[in-house]
C-alpha cells in the first residue's frame, strides 16, 4: 500500500504465483507478465485499449474539458468583460462559480458512477456541457454568464472521477500512472494548442456580428458535442466487451489483469468501505493537499493570460504565450511518470515538484525582468506533475469499488474548494501581479509537501508490517472479490 510498488513487488508476485493454480488463469501468463514482460496476447489486448476504446477517447476528452473550462481565460482580454459590463471581482467570481456547480455535482456523482455505465454516461455529461459552453456565447451579463459557468462546472464535474475509475478498470496498476498521465499531458496539450486556436479566433473580429470572444464558446461547444455523441458509440468501459473481440487466450489475460488491478466493478455501495476511508489519516491527508495545490490551479486556469498580459505584452501575444506554458506542463508530467513507472516513490516525487512550483512562484514575484517573471510562470505550472502522481498513488493504493470512489470523490472534493477559492484570493488592486494570491498559493504548497510526507509515512508503515507477515495469512488472491486495501492483507 505505499507509494512505491518496486519496494515490495517480488514477494507479493511470489505469493500470488504459489497460489495461482487454483484460479483459471494460466501460469505462464503470470510468469510472462512478471519476470519478462508482457505476452504477444497481452500487448495485442493493450494496444486496443490505447489505440482504439480507451485512451484516444480520454485524451480527447481531456483535451476539450481543460480547454472548455479555461475559454473564459481567453475570453478575459478578448473584450468578455466590456461587451457584458462585468467588473473585476465579478469576473473572480465567474472564475470561481464553476467550482460550485463542480462541488454540488460530486454528492450525486458518487452515486451515478456506481450505478450507471460508465460510457454512456461520460458521453451524456460531454453533450450537456458542450450545450452550455454553446449558449455562453450569448450571454448578456454578470448574471447571465454566472449561471451558465454553475451549469458548465457542474456537467464537467464528473469526468475526472470518471477518467480515474475507467483506466483503474482497464489497466494494470503498474500501467495506470502512464495513462492518469496522459489525462493530465492533456491538459497541458490543451493549454498550448489553446494559445494557437485563441490566438487565432481572436482575430475573427465582426465574423457574423459576434465578437471574438463569443466565438471561442461557439466553435468550442459545437466540437464538444460532436465529441460526446462520437464517445456515446465507441467509448469502452468494460474489460470483457464484446468491441474488444477476446479471444480465448485473451479472455484468461483479462481475469489476470483484474486481479492485478484489484478493481472488481459492483453495483452495490458498501457504506463499510466509506467509513474505512474517513477511519484512514491519509485519505484526509490526500483531500487537503489536493485543496492546497490546487488554489495555484484556480488561480492561473483563471488570471495567467492577466498576469501575462501585465509584464508589458498585448492581449493576442498574451494569449500566444501561454503556448509555452502548455509544453513546460507536460514536460513536467512526462518527466514525472516516466521516473514513477522506473523508479516508483510517487509521493516524494510529488513533492520535489511542489518544490519546483515554490521556486517559480518566487521567481515571478520577486524578479522585476519580465523575462525571468515568464520563467517562473513556467516553472510554476509543475504543481500538475504533483497533482498527477496524487491520483496515480490513490489508483495503486486504495482497492475496493466503493472505497476507490469514495476516495476519489474525496480528493475530487479537495480539487473542487482549491479552485474556487484561487480565483478569489486574486483581488483586483494587486492586478496584474497578485502578490497576496501568489504567496498564498506559495504557502499551500509547502503545506501541500507536508501532508503528503505524512500519508506516505502511513502508507510505508503498513506495508512493513505486512511484509513481516506475507506468509502468515490465507487472505484470497488479489481482485477475486470486491476487498478493500485493508481488508486484502496481500495488498502491498
Amino acid at each position: 500500500m505505499t507509494d512505491s510498488k518496486t519496494e515490495y513487488e517480488d514477494s507479493y508476485i511470489k505469493e500470488d504465483t504459489s497460489t495461482i493454480n487454483n484460479t483459471v488463469i494460466n501460469e505462464k501468463h503470470i510468469e510472462a507478465e512478471n519476470t519478462v514482460g508482457y505476452t504477444i496476447e497481452e500487448r495485442r489486448l493493450v494496444r486496443k485499449l490505447d489505440y482504439l476504446f480507451v485512451m484516444p477517447c480520454v485524451a480527447i476528452l481531456n483535451f476539450l474539458q481543460f480547454f472548455d473550462k479555461s475559454a473564459l481565460n481567453y475570453s478575459s482580454v478578448l473584450g468578455i468583460k466590456e461587451d457584458t459590463g462585468i467588473s473585476d471581482s465579478q469576473y473572480s467570481w465567474l472564475g470561481s462559480i464553476f467550482y460550485l456547480g463542480y462541488l454540488l455535482f460530486q454528492g450525486p456523482n458518487s452515486i451515478l458512477i456506481q450505478r450507471v455505465p460508465l460510457a454512456k454516461y461520460i458521453s451524456i455529461l460531454i453533450i450537456l456541457w458542450g450545450l452550455v459552453l454553446t449558449v455562453t456565447s450569448e450571454g448578456k451579463n454578470f448574471s447571465q454568464l454566472a449561471a451558465l459557468r454553475f451549469l458548465l462546472g457542474f456537467f464537467e464535474a464528473g469526468i475526472y472521477p470518471c477518467c480515474i475509475m475507467l483506466i483503474s478498470t482497464m489497466y494494470r496498476r503498474r500501467e495506470q500512472a502512464g495513462r492518469l498521465g496522459v489525462v493530465y499531458i492533456c491538459n497541458g496539450v490543451a493549454m498550448a494548442f489553446g494559445g494557437l486556436i485563441g490566438y487565432g479566433i481572436g482575430n475573427m473580429n465582426d465574423v457574423g456580428n459576434k465578437a471574438p470572444w463569443q466565438w471561442i464558446m461557439i466553435i468550442l461547444g459545437v466540437v464538444t458535442i460532436a465529441f460526446g455523441l462520437i464517445c456515446f458509440f465507441c467509448l469502452v468501459d468494460n474489460p470483457r466487451s464484446r468491441f474488444l473481440r477476446l479471444d480465448a487466450e485473451q479472455e484468461k489475460l483479462v481475469s489476470l489483469r483484474l486481479q492485478d488491478n484489484a478493481v472488481v466493478r459492483t453495483k452495490e455501495i458498501k457504506v463499510s468501505h466509506m467509513w474505512e476511508a474517513l477511519c484512514e489519516p491519509r485519505f484526509y491527508c490526500m483531500v487537503f493537499a489536493s485543496l492546497l495545490v490546487n488554489f495555484q490551479n484556480g488561480a492561473m486556469n483563471t488570471f495567467s493570460a492577466i498576469i501575462t498580459k501585465g509584464f508589458g505584452f498585448s492581449s493576442l501575444n498574451a494569449i500566444l504565450l501561454s503556448i509555452p506554458s502548455g509544453v513546460v506542463d507536460c514536460i513536467f508530467i512526462i518527466a514525472a511518470v516516466w521516473y514513477n513507472r522506473r523508479y516508483g516513490q510517487t509521493l516524494y516525487v510529488a513533492c520535489f515538484f511542489l518544490v519546483i512550483a515554490i521556486i517559480g512562484l518566487i521567481l515571478l514575484v520577486a524578479i522585476p525582468k519580465p523575462q525571468i517573471k515568464l520563467v517562473g510562470l513556467y516553472l510554476s505550472w509543475a504543481y500538475c506533475a504533483s497533482y498527477t502522481l496524487m491520483l496515480v498513488c490513490v489508483a495503486n493504493n486504495v482497492s475496493g469499488y466503493t472505497k476507490k470512489i469514495f476516495y476519489s470523490s474525496g480528493i475530487i472534493i479537495g480539487y473542487t474548494i482549491g479552485n474556487f477559492v484561487g480565483p478569489l484570493i486574486m483581488v483586483s488592486w494587486q492586478a496584474p501581479l497578485y502578490l497576496g494570491g501568489m504567496i498564498g498559493c506559495m504557502g499551500a504548497n509547502l503545506v501541500s509537501i507536508f501532508l503528503l510526507l505524512i500519508a506516505r509515512y502511513f502508507m510505508a508503515k503498513v506495508n512493513r508490517e505486512r511484509q513481516a507477515n506475507i506468509g502468515n495469512n490465507d487472505a484470497p488472491l488479489p481482485g477475486t472479490d470486491d476487498l478493500t486495501d485493508k481488508e486484502d492483507t496481500k495488498f502491498l
